[in-house]
């Protein structure tokens, strides 16, 4: 998924958002109930962008039939240093139709937690704006 990665290690939002189908479910780390949607999708991402600090994919790792990949990153919020890795499947256009996210350790996800939290506002806000 060669253009989503450039995308994301450039923070460009709007490439990233363009790569999402519009019924894009994100599956959060942090929050039981997923995310339906392109707007809420695109917003909380807009938001990761802003929260994560020296993010790096380090690896991927692809299906054979090019529809499953996983996207192992590196970043830190605030002091704590986290890895992760993106889950991404796409339907049958090339778009990221299920997008779930994964974080250790626990005291990475807790400060990612809190600093989401305080952007949730924000990032309501530009959801509905997008979906407007």
């Amino acid at each position: 998924m060669r253009a989503f990665r450039e995308a994301v290690e450039a923070g460009d939002a709007d490439a990233i958002e363009a790569l999402l189908a519009e019924d894009v479910v994100f599956t959060s780390p942090a929050v039981f109930k997923p995310y339906a949607g392109k707007a809420i999708t695109a917003a909380i991402l807009r938001a990761v962008v802003r929260v994560f600090e020296d993010f790096r994919y380090v690896r991927e790792i692809n299906d054979p039939g090019g529809r499953d990949h996983a996207l192992v990153f590196t970043a830190r919020v605030g002091d704590r240093q986290i890895t992760g890795c993106d889950f991404l499947r796409l339907n049958e256009d090339g778009l990221i139709e299920d997008f779930m996210v994964m974080v250790r350790p626990l005291s990475g996800l807790q400060a990612l937690a809190e600093a989401m939290g305080a952007q949730f506002e924000r990032i309501a806000k530009e959801a509905e704006a997008r979906s407007v």
